[in-house]
């Protein structure tokens, strides 16, 4: 399996970092060790003294497909979820500003936190899904997938076109604004459409 992940989806996101907005989606993948266990807490690493938070909706694939049509990419996940995209920001900037990639900085140990999935037709819309992330109780990042440059479908459609998608591959979508650094003994919890999906404790 392999994670997808898309950056700069969500408008107010480009702007909190001082990013351009692209014409295309931004894509970068994580390896499977970046996947941390259940039940397991994350471990801030010691090459990084800014670990941010980033909350995505996840959509989960199902079947094999390669250059899949917008129209037909419904078919392609019955499965949403939420996680966690960590980021080393300091180390992303310093890799962005020597323009290399950013794998060290995204795709590290324990980099990617996968919350429970929840079926696709349990949603009116895959366009108008709540999601959010607290933070020791209080809400850190909110997002509405209605907020996205480029859909759901749309990006399985784009993803498809350059890499062959394969059943339990999964796509991170994007964040929404608010991202911000996590500190020992820090408590996340997650939801869609209020309900809890997610739950992590940071040492």
């Amino acid at each position: 399996m392999k994670l997808i992940c898309i950056g700069r989806n969500y408008v107010n996101h480009i702007k909190e970092l001082h990013n351009e907005r692209p014409d295309e989606p931004v894509i970068f993948l994580k390896p499977d060790t970046a996947i941390l266990p259940k039940k397991t807490p994350f471990v801030i690493p010691d090459f990084s003294n800014e670990i941010q938070h980033e909350v995505e909706i996840l959509v989960k694939i199902n079947k094999v497909g390669k250059y899949i049509d917008t129209k037909f990419a419904h078919k392609y996940y019955d499965e949403i979820g939420l996680g966690i995209d960590f980021t080393a920001r300091d180390l992303q900037n310093k890799l962005k500003e020597k323009g290399l990639p950013w794998e060290k900085a995204k795709a590290f140990d324990g980099s990617a936190i996968i919350g429970d999935f929840l079926p696709k037709n349990n949603f009116l819309s895959m366009e108008n899904i709540n999601f959010e992330l607290s933070k020791n109780g209080q809400i850190v990042q909110k997002g509405n997938t209605s907020h996205m440059l480029w859909k759901i479908d749309e990006i399985i459609s784009y993803v498809s076109q350059y890499f062959t998608l394969k059943k339990g591959d999964i796509l991170f979508t994007g964040t929404p604004e608010g991202v911000a650094k996590v500190a020992p003994n820090d408590v996340l919890e997650g939801f869609i459409e209020n309900k809890r999906v997610l739950r992590l404790h940071i040492k």
